[in-house]
């Protein structure tokens, strides 16, 4: 696992992340007060396919992210007239999901089996299909907060600064790699 954080390193540099970190599955803050920020606040809880309750039960998500041996966790930054205006930030966020399957595919390419979440609810569809099948599984990223994982506390973890200014949008990704029960790598 330590040649392909070496090579993490080395094909990173090509996106634009500003920064990074690698770190173990087990590290990671999960809470069970996010599912319920994202059931009583979130306009997308049981409308998306990328949010709860349809990308599992708390326990099931967590299960399913300590199949892997380590995440890579990462930001991207977007520039914007005022951070407040959400239709303005939310408008910067399909580059952050390019890079992201841009990293998974590095990853892929690596042999590594990979569960990439990202920021906030997938908005491929102008409408999502839930709860019939989604349209399109193969680029549907779920959200980071819909596994109940705490951002914040990432951040604060691995030293990634979470707020710059009001002019610019942190978006966070977080990447599983190396899947433990598939004898991966």
């Amino acid at each position: 696992m330590q040649q392909m954080e070496m090579e993490i390193e080395e094909f990173i540099t090509q996106y634009p992340v500003c920064q990074y970190a690698v770190l173990s599955p087990a590290d990671i803050p999960f809470s069970d007060r996010v599912r319920y920020i994202c059931r009583t606040e979130c306009e997308r809880y049981g409308k998306s396919w990328s949010c709860p309750p349809a990308v599992g039960e708390p326990d099931a998500c967590r299960q399913r992210c300590l199949e892997y041996e380590k995440a890579l966790v990462f930001t991207t930054m977007a520039e914007v007239s005022d951070a407040q205006v959400l239709a303005e930030t939310l408008a910067t966020r399909g580059q952050h999901e390019e890079v992201t399957r841009a990293l998974v595919r590095e990853l892929e390419l690596r042999g590594c089996q990979c569960l990439p979440l990202s920021a906030e609810s997938c908005q491929i569809c102008e409408t999502c299909a839930y709860p019939k099948p989604c349209r399109h599984p193969e680029r549907a990223i779920p959200c980071v907060e819909s596994y109940g994982i705490l951002v914040t506390e990432i951040a604060q973890q691995c030293g990634i600064e979470f707020y710059a200014d009001s002019h610019t949008v942190t978006w966070f990704g977080l990447i599983f790699f190396g899947r433990r029960k598939t004898g991966g790598l």
